[in-house]
């Protein structure tokens, strides 16, 4: 008797369907899985002291699949960032391109976890079989290179995978997206498209790389002084043209922050940077050199707290202070949440005397995702029976489907998933057979996992409200108090105001436990409560505020 094929794909997203960054997602069929990218998210103000945001994979660990390996599209931070996280958890071979492979085991080997991971180099034109997944990458355009979508075959239909990507045409490495795989895999029926959706709300088609070059042009021309670039150190091409125009130009380059300097170096061992000779300097020799023939090329491009650019701004680096006359170039796109850091960066180089040219008054960057033209091109080039929309907040994921539609996807067919929709997905049509919970790990210095949302509301709170202390020194032998109650407040109000709200608490206090008159531990315990509503009564009448109360009981 003929085994009967199973006519159903499984698909499972971890991170990535409802916001921007965490992407990550599974592929299963018959108990056999692969994973698609791991990566993190940065915090937003709702997440105080939070490091970093990474997919919580328990969820996909209690489906008991058998994970046949982890494929990378990209190496940007949103798509590879997890990974040394989830290798703790996920014993799986890892599989991406060469410059790829190249920034994650960058990463890994910050964990010491490059002996212990099985990893293996894919040629942007290969295939890759993983149990009854065959893959095979299709080059594509981004902001990082060697990126690539997936044309994932199996028993059911085959999948494809988007990957970030854009419809360049003219791009700076002359590596096109590789749209004859594309079709020649459409003409065999594509089940099921997902399609990165960041710029599903941007009309026409994003610009090309290379038109940022004219605006750069302009820039080394007319700056007096020193020029200094902030762009995302995994963006090569960006950089190949800074160093080109460096060349050209006759000025020498300095690179600032840790991962430009790292990225830079792993792109140039593998092929993917030309360094111009005699171009590159260091920073000590900075001193030497004409202000009008020096360029630094630095990270920190959203304002990260830390970073060198902020430090400049702020006139707090050790080696490299701000000039008038000097030229800063902020050469990429403002992630939604920074745009305050990045202003405030923008008004402090202003102050001290530099010009700052960035996207809004100057052609000095281009996406690398793809805009509506192009997203209804590539939908109609794969012509697929089903489509989810990929990569993006819930209102991108939603315009998107709405463009499927209109490029004439059946509306049924149309699935506008979030994170832990557990898809089902065949000839047929598609639907989300279950909601799983997939939550997010949080990560603040040494501690993953350790921080929950409890923890986050009650830092929120303290950050919006201040704290009272209020401590009690009990007697060991009677059980009574022994002393008047002190209190303490941080944050609450200002010191000359503390002490006279510090008395009118602690008369408040005093008259409530004359009535309560506790005597052992477990009526000291139980008092706790009153004690909070009493101190946040007395704190509300007085300056119309509900901070945080913590009560300390100390035998003495």
């Amino acid at each position: 008797m003929t085994e009967q094929v199973q006519e159903k794909l499984t698909i499972l997203p971890l991170g990535g369907l409802g916001e921007i960054g965490m992407n990550m997602m599974a592929v299963a069929y018959g108990g056999e899985a692969f994973v698609i990218d791991a990566g993190l998210m940065f915090p937003d103000d709702s997440m105080p002291g939070v490091d970093l945001v990474l997919p919580d994979i328990d969820v996909l660990l209690q489906q008991g699949w058998n994970i046949r390996g982890i494929v990378v599209t990209h190496g940007h931070e949103d798509h590879i960032g997890a990974l040394p996280y989830v290798l703790e958890k996920i014993n799986a071979p890892l599989f991406a391109t060469n410059l790829t492979m190249g920034l994650v085991e960058y990463r890994l080997d910050e964990f010491d976890l490059l002996g212990s991971t099985t990893r293996t180099v894919i040629g942007p034109h290969e295939d890759l079989q993983l149990g009854p997944f065959r893959i095979c990458f299709v080059p594509v355009c981004h902001s990082v290179a060697d990126g690539v979508g997936l044309l994932v075959t199996t028993p059911a239909g085959i999948l494809m995978h988007s990957g970030d990507f854009k419809l360049d045409p003219t791009p700076i490495d002359g590596r096109p997206c590789d749209l004859e795989k594309i079709a020649s895999f459409a003409r065999k029926g594509i089940m099921v498209l997902m399609s990165d959706s960041t710029n599903a709300e941007q009309g026409g088609a994003t610009l090309s790389e290379s038109m940022i070059r004219p605006a750069f042009e302009t820039i080394f021309r007319e700056a007096p002084g020193r020029i200094l670039i902030a762009t995302f150190s995994s963006n090569i091409h960006r950089i190949q043209q800074v160093l080109d125009l460096c060349h050209e130009m006759k000025r020498k380059v300095v690179l600032v922050g840790r991962s430009m300097v790292a990225n830079t170096r792993i792109a140039n061992a593998r092929g993917y940077l030309d360094i111009p000779p005699d171009t590159l300097m260091e920073m000590k020799d900075l001193g030497n050199m004409p202000d009008q023939r020096v360029t630094i090329l630095s990270t920190g491009s959203q304002g990260e707290p830390m970073s060198a650019l902020s430090l400049m701004a702020l006139d707090k680096h050790k080696h490299l202070k701000i000039n008038p006359g000097d030229t800063v170039v902020l050469s990429s796109r403002f992630i939604p949440g920074n745009e305050k850091a990045i202003n405030q960066i923008i008004n402090e180089f202003c102050r001290r005397g530099a010009q700052v040219m960035y996207e809004k008054v100057s052609n000095v960057h281009v996406s690398g995702h793809a805009s509506e033209e192009e997203l209804r091109y590539l939908i109609r080039l794969v012509r697929p029976s089903c489509f989810i929309p990929i990569h993006g907040e819930y209102r991108h994921l939603l315009r998107h489907g709405h463009i499927a539609i209109e490029e004439g996807v059946p509306k049924d067919h149309v699935l506008v998933a979030t994170d832990g929709d557990m898809i089902e997905v065949s000839r047929d049509g598609i639907a989300v057979t279950k909601q799983l919970e997939a939550g997010r790990v949080f990560v603040h210095g040494k501690g993953v996992g350790d921080i929950g949302h409890n923890v986050l509301r009650d830092r929120r709170a303290l950050s919006e409200t201040g704290l009272i202390v209020v401590a009690l020194g009990v007697s060991r032998e009677t059980g009574k108090l022994a002393s008047e109650p002190e209190v303490h407040s941080i944050g609450v109000t200002f010191e000359d105001a503390a002490q006279e709200l510090h008395e009118g608490i602690t008369r408040d206090l005093n008259e409530l436990l004359s009535d309560l008159a506790p005597c052992t531990m477990e009526q000291w315990e139980a008092a706790k409560e009153e004690i909070r509503l009493v101190v946040r009564r007395c704190i509300n009448k007085a300056l119309g505020r509900k901070p945080v109360v913590k009560t300390v009981l100390l035998k003495v």
